[in-house]
């Protein structure tokens, strides 16, 4: 197969032109998109383990550490131990990184806008569909060389 005929290419394509746009969106409020992310989930769900926030935001543990530790020296979440369990600690964005999160949340919303106007309601519905399937064949076949 010719680089143009893999699917993978377009999709690896596409991914990095929204990694870019998202980027230049949420840059002006001091954050990556991956501290965007981080906060975004932290603001639904405040309190959240750093293991589950690490599930949503498609990172590994690792990499969460290292975004959490950004945020906390920004001073944009704090850290509490649970009233109830000693172990567990709890993340909640402060009131400057409540204010970071609004700020890239307006540009990072405009850039979906943006994308979800270039297609008819339709067409949103069949490439979600595609998109879906693309996922689930990835995931639930492993032999890809058959």
């Amino acid at each position: 197969m010719s680089f143009d005929q893999r699917l993978g290419s377009h999709l690896k394509r596409v991914e990095q032109d929204l990694q870019a746009a998202k980027t230049a969106a949420v840059r002006p409020a001091g954050l990556t998109v991956p501290q965007y992310a981080a906060l975004f989930v932290l603001d639904e769900q405040p309190g959240i383990s750093g293991a589950e926030l690490a599930r949503r935001c498609l990172v590994t543990p690792q990499t969460m550490t290292t975004i959490l530790r950004n945020l906390e020296a920004a001073e944009l979440i704090e850290r509490t131990p649970h009233p109830l369990h000693r172990h567990v600690i709890e993340t909640r964005p402060t009131p400057a990184g409540r204010k970071a999160l609004d700020q890239a949340d307006e540009r990072a919303t405009g850039v979906e806008r943006r994308l979800a106007a270039a297609f008819t309601d339709e067409e949103l519905d069949v490439l979600r569909g595609l998109l879906a399937r693309v996922s689930e064949t990835l995931t639930t076949d492993p032999i890809l060389d058959r």
